[in-house]
């Protein structure tokens, strides 16, 4: 709590100056790290419009309206943070004003830094307090509507009954079920068919005599239609906030009328995938199965098979996904850089931290953390990532006390962890924490059927993109490009088709428009092939792109970008279409150094 109040926002208002920055130093030196100062009235309305306050420090005394005036003016407008009130001439009628209109208290001139600090630390305790009761209250009630209105509108039969076998609540689809003509004259256990009430009474009669779940099971009823159904039924012990048992809780689902999955024909967008392949349908499925589970997953494939795209669709499938994904490219950063980044440090906890930094694991809190190329860490950072998985806790650099967070992890990798691991390289323990569910994207050269669906969706990116009227591809163009092995996946395929756009001058997408080395391709999949890179023409880039087109060595083409940009190697991954992972590995492979 002494944490939450230090970092509450305070606002001092008074017309002498020299009290409020006497005030300000105070409340700064006491460890208040948000004080504001005004002098009017206008001033404290301007401030109160735009930062929400814990504390207002207000002298009765201004320049303009009095302080009681503007205390008026703040219950009025329905803010209700404590207000202390200070003056020069204590009496008693000022006193009662200030205590009418809703102050917290009333503080004498002069006024020493031991009265300020304490009436501040009273008026914060006491707004705090009121503050957690007030959330608490709101929470408990918005939590007891929220499962009011799953328990009305759920499609499934929710039956309750006490320990006497007495039904005390069904919800709408079970009174449906059943014809209950009044809704509020639950019928006895006894009333239901009897296949129906035979397995009820079954399977409440185990939760009441052993207190264990009844799991899933079917059986056939007849309907008041005359059709058979089949019912999934489970049961569950009811408990009472002080663990009490109550009774229990029957679900029953109607099985016949279970929706069946979208077929493939319908599965061909998903969170930003594009495809209809048998594998992409079992990738969208996993995805929605195990987004629901709140749980670490990895994320295998290739490079360019699209891992982060995965990781933004388990994010938005999940009950996180109000929550923020934070992502963080384990390669960009510099490996000594990397564990700040992740846990945050404190200033001056290492040469150049000159200000604390709030690391990507408390920015995640409560949502989900994306780590990129997972397999590039070094052993160190290994060590304290498979800590923070095991415990739910970490220690921000120059700091001495664990910090709890709420954050699932999902990592991505294209590197065989399993010959990292034998030349001692990856951490095998940390390695069976990630993979608690692998998500493993198959290579475009695997799902070549989809590859016609994805180059037409980037013809019309690009063509929109140039603004260009390409409406289709010839034949033979397609025929070429769901041939070819695609080594560098769908990134590779997306940089051809934006080369082929920036080329094509007609409405059709012709066999001649895609690069030299696909054009001279004789067809047959192989997995050696080059990964194409654009060779667009230096008009092109230099009107369109703002980075030269030296194109036919890749070392070259990443040297220019470099010194385009400065040296930034962000702005210089984007301008060459790559991730920043990517770049850098490259520049390894080149021996590139900046």
């Amino acid at each position: 709590m002494e944490e939450s109040i230090a970092s509450s926002k305070i606002l001092i208002v008074d017309d002498e100056e020299s009290i409020r920055q006497t005030f300000e130093i105070f409340l700064i030196s006491a460890g208040y790290h948000f004080v504001k100062t005004v002098e009017s009235f206008e001033e404290a309305m301007e401030a109160l419009s735009q930062t929400v306050f814990d504390l207002i420090i207000c002298d009765i005394v201004l320049i303009g309206p009095r302080g009681t005036e503007l205390l008026r003016e703040i219950r009025e407008a329905g803010i209700k943070c404590p207000v202390v009130m200070v003056t020069g001439f204590p009496h008693l009628e000022s006193a009662a004003e200030s205590v009418r209109h809703g102050a917290f208290d009333y503080i004498s001139k002069p006024v020493n830094k031991e009265t300020l600090l304490r009436f501040t630390r009273q008026a914060l305790k006491h707004w705090y307090l009121e503050n957690k009761a007030a959330r608490l209250q709101r929470e408990n009630e918005k939590y007891r509507r929220y499962l009011e209105t799953i328990f009305r509108s759920v499609s499934d039969a929710i039956i309750t009954v006490d320990t006497d076998m007495r039904i005390m609540q069904l919800n709408e689809t079970a009174e449906q079920w059943l014809n209950v003509i009044n809704p509020g004259d639950s019928p006895a256990l006894s009333h239901f068919p009897a296949e129906m009430k035979l397995a009820f009474l079954n399977d409440a009669s185990s939760v009441l005599q052993q207190g264990t779940v009844v799991k899933k099971h079917l059986i056939e009823w007849a309907a008041p239609d005359n059709t058979i159904k089949v019912l999934s039924l489970s049961a569950s012990p009811l408990r009472g906030d002080d663990e009490e048992f109550q009774g229990v809780v029957i679900v029953a689902r109607d099985m016949t009328t279970e929706a069946p999955r979208e077929t493939n024909e319908n599965r061909t967008r998903f969170h930003g995938y594009v495809g209809s392949s048998d594998a992409m349908q079992k990738v969208y499925n996993l995805i929605e199965d195990i987004g629901k589970v709140d749980t670490a997953v990895l994320i295998t494939g290739e490079s360019g098979t699209g891992k982060e795209l995965a990781a933004e669709a388990l994010h938005a499938v999940s009950s996180r996904r109000e929550k923020p994904l934070i992502k963080v490219d384990c390669v960009s950063v510099a490996e000594n850089l990397l564990e700040s980044e992740l846990f945050g440090h404190r200033k001056g906890a290492f040469t150049g931290a000159d200000r604390d930094r709030t690391g990507r694991l408390l920015q995640a809190d409560g949502g989900t953390l994306f780590l990129d190329e997972i397999g590039d860490i070094s052993p160190r950072t290994q060590l304290l990532l498979l800590r923070f998985l095991q415990e739910k806790t970490f220690t921000p650099v120059g700091h001495d006390k664990p910090i709890q967070v709420d954050v699932r992890i999902i990592a991505a990798t294209n590197i065989d962890f399993q010959k990292m691991m034998a030349a001692g390289k990856f951490r095998e323990d940390l390695y069976y924490r990630l993979k608690v569910i692998e998500v493993r994207l198959p290579p475009l050269r695997d799902r070549n059927k989809g590859i016609p669906l994805l180059a037409n969706h980037f013809l019309h990116l690009f063509s929109k993109q140039l603004d260009k009227k390409i409406v289709t591809i010839s034949d033979q163009a397609l025929e070429r490009l769901s041939r070819y092995p695609w080594p560098g996946n769908v990134r590779e395929l997306r940089h051809v088709m934006e080369r082929a756009c920036v080329f094509c001058d007609t409405p059709v997408l012709l066999l001649e428009h895609l690069p030299e080395e696909l054009q001279r391709s004789d067809g047959h999949i192989t997995h050696s092939a080059p990964v194409l890179q654009p060779t667009i023409p230096e008009k092109y880039m230099r009107e369109t792109y703002p980075v030269s087109a030296h194109y036919v060595k890749e070392d070259e083409k990443i040297v220019d970008a470099l010194r385009q940009t400065n040296g930034n190697k962000a702005k210089a991954a984007k301008l060459l279409g790559v991730a920043r992972s990517t770049l850098y590995r490259q520049m390894q492979r080149y021996n590139i150094n900046n």
